[in-house]
């Protein structure tokens, strides 16, 4: 180092401010420790200074230019070392910005998820970003201090992982109790409830740090295309079941039309036709279908002939009437689960029993 790098470096130690590649930084740590008296220290309009000793806040500073003279900022006294004469005071100095820092991402793995409509676990992603406001300056260093993560990566670092912690605790709740479709949370219908509920659950962490998530900005939920693909299929298959009455019903019906249309294609080869239809249905189903039909046969073995009379109470619509699944068939179909010739068919089979 030359002489005039030595001066420079001198003549910076007499002025403290935070330093221009951390204007961006919610904490800026001045990387002195032995701060001479009489040196003029610059906080920003949106920042405040505060001194730490020993992870104790002694004293803080707000927007402005000040001389660090004990006579002019009294808590200077209990920072200075005797040795010196009283020309050296001792702290470790944080500026701390208070404005809302916006569009910090974040993202990562929630994990299974059970879908409530069809019983399936669907591994789930969140990803998005999200703004964050200090709200107490003197509790979020004297608590970072005491994590050691007052470095800004780091505190920002464990931020996210406590946004990520909240998110996957959250919406699995959620599901679990509100019972929404998998499809329609990540269809985005219930991005502004499930916010809501993170920013709650987040407070409860980091209101103890002074520092708090305002809001989010892109939130977005999502799964594979192949599991969305799967959950489509299944959640159509449900769907259709129970306009039948129940899911023998619906599985002699397809049985039926398939038989049917194989004939009508093959000229008797009708059986393979409904080989096929069956074997595709099986497919489809999955193993939320499967696990409904193996409870049907239990109940059936246990309960006889009340079971029998439930079975018949299911081939007639469950207790529904025509017009009520004319109605959630209609649903159907706005929702996109049937397609137009799905929808004129079962259309068909239901207006003949008006």
């Amino acid at each position: 180092m030359g002489i005039f790098d030595t001066l420079k470096s001198e003549a910076q130690r007499n002025f403290i401010a935070r330093a221009d590649d951390a204007k961006d930084h919610i904490i800026y740590k001045y990387p002195e420790r032995n701060i001479r008296m009489l040196t003029q220290l610059t906080v920003q309009a949106d920042e405040i200074c505060l001194f730490v000793k020993d992870g104790v806040m002694v004293g803080k500073l707000g927007p402005g230019r000040h001389n660090l003279d004990s006579n002019n900022v009294p808590f200077l006294s209990r920072l200075l070392e005797k040795v010196t004469g009283g020309n050296l005071f001792v702290a470790e100095v944080y500026f701390v910005s208070l404005r809302e820092f916006s569009q910090i991402k974040f993202g990562g793995p929630i994990g299974d998820v059970r879908d409530p409509e069809t019983g399936l676990g669907i591994g789930t992603m969140v990803y998005g970003d999200f703004s964050i406001k200090v709200t107490d300056p003197e509790k979020l260093i004297v608590g970072l201090v005491g994590l050691r993560k007052a470095d800004n990566e780091d505190f920002i670092g464990w931020f996210k992982s406590q946004v990520l912690k909240v998110t996957r605790d959250r919406i699995a709740e959620l599901l679990v109790k509100k019972k929404w479709p998998l499809l329609d949370v990540t269809s985005g219908a219930y991005t502004e409830e499930i916010e809501e509920e993170v920013i709650a659950g987040t407070a409860k962490h980091t209101d103890s740090y002074g520092i708090n998530v305002v809001r989010f900005g892109n939130f977005t939920i999502s799964i594979k295309p192949e599991d969305e693909a799967t959950l489509k299929k299944l959640s159509k298959d449900v769907a259709y079941s129970r306009l039948a009455g129940g899911f023998q019903q619906y599985a002699q019906g397809q049985a039926m039309l398939g038989a049917a249309e194989g004939m009508a294609k093959g000229g008797g080869e009708g059986g393979g036709g409904a080989g096929n239809a069956l074997g595709g249905m099986g497919m489809g189903m999955g193993f939320g279908m499967a696990q409904m039909f193996m409870n049907q046969n239990q109940q059936q073995q246990q309960h006889g002939q009340q079971q029998q009379a439930q079975g018949q109470a299911q081939a007639g619509g469950g207790g529904r009437s025509v017009m009520d699944r004319l109605k959630e068939l209609n649903e159907l179909k706005s929702a996109g689960l049937l397609s137009e010739d799905e929808y004129g068919a079962k259309k068909a089979e239901l207006m003949k029993q008006l």
